[in-house]
């Protein structure tokens, strides 16, 4: 089994075509597209993740949005 498969991961390029021949360029096109993208879904994010658990893991905390980042003349409280 191992023989098979290193035999036809030798050249792509005939993989890609016979692929193309059978199935169309379209249809190749699209199935491509549509695996690279559920890939990048599966990729781990850190965003939703509270400060608590970024210190956990060693990641700085993130900063604050609700705060407005300049100075605000109705934000003084006497």
């Amino acid at each position: 089994m191992y023989e098979e498969q290193s035999i036809i991961a030798d050249n792509p390029m005939a993989a890609v075509d016979d692929l193309c021949q059978k199935f169309g360029v379209w249809a190749s096109a699209r199935a491509l597209l549509y695996v690279a993208w559920r890939r990048r879904r599966r990729s781990n994010s850190v965003r939703d993740l509270s400060d608590r658990m970024r210190r956990d893991i060693g990641l700085p905390p993130e900063r604050d949005w609700r705060y407005p980042s300049r100075f605000s003349a109705w934000d003084i409280r006497l």
